[in-house]
C-alpha cells in the first residue's frame, strides 16, 4: 500500500497552537468521513513556521484533497 503525507503550514506566533487545533479537526473530519488515517501529527519547523499532517492511503487522495485542501503532500516509504 502506498502512503501519501498532507501537510498544512502555519506561520506566525500562535502558529503551533493553530496546527494543533487543525489536527483535532482533521481527526474529526476522517472519524465523521469513515476515512482511514494512519497518522497525524504536528512538526515545528521553526519559531514561527508549524505544521499539521494526516498520512493517508493513496487511494483516498483526491476525496481529501477536494474536501480539506493542503498545501502540500509528499510521498511516505
Amino acid at each position: 500500500m502506498s502512503y501519501l503525507k498532507l501537510i498544512w503550514d502555519f506561520r506566525g506566533p500562535n502558529s503551533e497552537h493553530i496546527a494543533r487545533h487543525h489536527e483535532t479537526h482533521l481527526k474529526e473530519f476522517f472519524n465523521l468521513e469513515k476515512k482511514q488515517l494512519i497518522n497525524s501529527g504536528v512538526e515545528t519547523l521553526n519559531l514561527s513556521h508549524n505544521i499539521a499532517y494526516a498520512i493517508i492511503e493513496k487511494d483516498d487522495l483526491e476525496y481529501i484533497k477536494t474536501s480539506l485542501k493542503p498545501n502540500r503532500g509528499q510521498m511516505v516509504t
